[in-house]
């Protein structure tokens, strides 16, 4: 790797003190006192180093690793080499992931482009802006009449935030974001080229054309929320938009007027989410999947990727393909096409012509 580092090692942390920190048993306390300074793939992990093999697919890698500990399933501890530190979980992929977050803590959250304490010379904030002490605002952000913004807040370089709105503590808006006619809780992330709170797209045939319907809504966004890069996210045109609480939503994704996402849900890429559909708690997601508007899908529920969902999911499912059905029988239509189309199950019409053509 270049010798350039945007997150440099960390000091040190014992093995002692990383499994109790990520809830991991350490196999061999002998090896207690070992310091680890940052986390790396199993493949390439250094003896400073933490990694995690997640099932016995990464044997092959296990078994030759010279990383300082892994996380590894009980199943897996008989693997690990000699001098390699086993921490042993259930779940080693989480240990490793909290693990990153105390080693790279820079790494877990948007850092600023600038260095600047308090409100830049350069930011254009209204005069009846409200801004609790110790929140930043970088050069070139612009904070409309009667705006709110809670401490420890970040309102990165050319972001701009729209009159009334308000955004709690401790939220980072990235570079370029705008947020309008929103209210927004503490520890949300916006990342850069968020566009949250524009108008619903909505209009009714007239006589002479289209005619746009007033969005007078807001957009609700609950306490650690993400919202990714580029992800657009529009108000409510007569009810509120709103995204609750823990809810993890990728770059790219497109969310409509008055739909509703409930708490803790994980939404993937490029996913489209048309007007009023109601989205449960702990919903997943799949990247590039469009959700009919005036839906709902259930608590649990999880989307496959590239999926259309045309009417109502129940709970607890796992649906896939267009149109969006119970998972394992569309894996089964899946195969019986393929079936008809080449003969047998997974030959490609490359093997039917045996030309490479």
């Amino acid at each position: 790797m270049d010798t350039v580092r945007f997150f440099p090692p960390h000091e040190g942390i014992s093995l002692s003190d990383l499994s109790g920190l990520c809830g991991a048993e350490l196999a061999n306390p002998a090896f207690g006192d070992r310091q680890v300074v940052g986390v790396a793939p199993l493949s390439r992990a250094s003896g400073a180093e933490v990694a995690f093999a997640g099932s016995r697919v990464a044997l092959p890698d296990l078994k030759k690793s010279v990383a300082a500990a892994v996380f590894v399933t009980s199943k897996l501890v008989s693997y690990v080499p000699d001098g390699v530190a086993a921490l042993v979980t259930a779940k080693p992929q989480l240990a490793f992931a909290l693990a990153g977050a105390a080693l790279t803590p820079a790494a877990v959250r948007p850092v600023q482009l600038t260095t600047v304490v308090g409100i830049s010379e350069f930011a254009k904030v209204d005069p009846s802006a409200k801004l609790e002490q110790g929140s930043i605002v970088e050069a070139g952000a612009v904070i409309g009449a009667r705006a709110e913004v809670g401490a420890g807040t970040v309102i990165s370089a050319g972001a701009a935030i729209g009159p009334d709105t308000r955004i709690g503590r401790n939220c980072h808006i990235g570079h370029a974001a705008t947020v309008q006619h929103a209210l927004i809780g503490n520890n949300v992330i916006i990342h850069p080229g968020a566009r949250i709170g524009q108008d619903g797209f909505g209009y009714v045939p007239g006589p002479r054309g289209l005619v746009k319907i007033p969005q007078i809504g807001r957009v609700i966004i609950q306490d650690h929320v993400e919202i990714g890069a580029n992800t657009s996210v529009d108000r409510g045109a007569l009810d509120d938009t709103v995204i609750g609480e823990g809810t993890k939503i990728d770059n790219l994704v497109q969310i409509g007027h008055n739909v509703r996402i409930g708490q803790h849900c994980v939404i993937v890429s490029q996913v489209g989410i048309a007007g009023s559909a109601t989205i449960g708690n702990g919903v997943m997601i799949g990247g590039a999947s469009a959700i009919n508007g005036h839906i709902s899908i259930g608590d649990g529920a999880q989307i496959a990727a590239f999926s259309g969902v045309a009417g109502d999911v129940p709970a607890g499912v796992r649906w896939g393909g267009v149109p969006a059905r119970p998972l394992m029988g569309f894996l089964r239509d899946a195969a019986a096409a393929n079936e008809r189309a080449f003969g047998r199950p997974g030959k490609t019409d490359t093997d039917k012509r045996g030309d490479g053509k």
